[in-house]
């Protein structure tokens, strides 16, 4: 089956109950997240072994959220201990026209401190067969940055299969420090997934005729964004999701999918979104747990588009689909109906 290894910062995420704004945030709910931690969180309840990275303060909250990956059965022994601080995040659901909105507090976390030494990318890619990170995670700092390289070339020493989900973040940097970062971490990726922001301002890639703010899709765009990916940082594989949105409430959901010059594109599914946080994540994971379980290419893409689908209908980060509901749904039974 294999053992999946995810390296990323663990947060603990404040959200004001329900669609109220942050100004009516009187009442709070909690959560812990992480793009690479949702990763490992959904690939844990599909039946794989995971390894999650990251470092963290000895404290009771730093504890609580290992315990919240335990409680998924993601396996926690590489986590490393100290600095002074979890990174958090606020985030406010969006509704019809009004978008949601994130706020990050992420500076001189324990992550973004950490240095080389404190992991031993030898031992923990002993049995490992994929190592997956974000481009969220060498935004943190210049030392995450050189650690996201240092483990990426270990990966390959060891033979382990690398995927990166760019996941641009203009919060934590800017375009020109995000195209000086992963245009060096592209190149030992085997599976880089992506959207058409993505692309555009972290590899410098432009999707063409194509208008995110106006719904405006081109197939053949993406199809040539993929291509330029695979010849320009010599990856194997390229998936992009492709996300039409009508409003924060209702979007459509499809994903392509890029092998061996040959272009794989998934149904389409309209959604109306519970919590579209952790969408990408999900996708990612999907995709992840297809290939590595030999799904052909078809097949892998409309499995990872069906398990971001359910992800939007649940709360919080994490993608509490089973095996079962995501092969359903991608085998075409998208009733909805209750199942009794």
């Amino acid at each position: 089956m294999g053992k999946f290894v995810g390296f990323g910062e663990l947060m603990i995420g404040f959200n004001p109950v329900g669609y109220r704004r942050f100004l009516q945030g009187n009442l709070m709910e909690t959560n812990y997240t992480g793009a690479e931690a949702n990763v490992c969180v959904s690939l844990s309840l599909l039946g794989m072994q995971t390894s999650y990275v990251t470092r963290l303060p000895d404290n009771d909250i730093a504890k609580c959220g290992i315990a919240a990956l335990r409680k998924f059965g993601v396996g926690t022994d590489a986590i490393a201990t100290g600095g002074d601080r979890m990174g958090v995040i606020y985030t406010e659901k969006g509704a019809a026209q009004r978008p949601s909105k994130v706020v990050y507090d992420r500076m001189y976390t324990s992550i973004s401190t950490a240095r080389s030494g404190d992991f031993d990318w030898k031992r923990i890619f002993q049995d490992a067969d994929w190592f997956h990170f974000t481009g969220i995670t060498p935004a943190l700092s210049d030392s995450t940055a050189a650690l996201c390289k240092e483990a990426c070339e270990a990966a390959k020493t060891a033979g382990v299969k690398i995927s990166c989900d760019l996941n641009y973040r203009k919060n934590l940097w800017s375009q020109e420090k995000a195209k000086e970062t992963m245009t060096q971490l592209v190149p030992y990726c085997d599976l880089v997934i992506g959207n058409e922001e993505d692309a555009e301002k972290v590899l410098g890639i432009y999707a063409v005729d194509t208008d995110i703010t106006r719904g405006k899709l081109s197939r053949a765009g993406y199809e040539d964004t993929a291509r330029q990916i695979q010849r320009k940082y010599g990856v194997s594989k390229v998936a992009v999701t492709l996300r039409e949105s009508i409003s924060a409430s209702d979007n459509q959901w499809s994903a392509m999918y890029y092998e061996d010059g040959k272009t794989y594109f998934s149904r389409k599914y309209m959604i109306h979104i519970v919590n579209r946080v952790g969408g990408g994540d999900s996708f990612s994971a999907g995709l992840i747990y297809a290939l590595m379980h030999d799904y052909d290419p078809q097949r892998a893409v409309e499995f990872g588009v069906a398990a971001s689908c359910l992800k939007h209908s649940i709360e919080m980060d994490f993608n509490l689909s089973t095996l079962e509901e995501i092969e359903r749904l991608a085998g075409g039974d998208a009733s909805g109906r209750v199942l009794r």
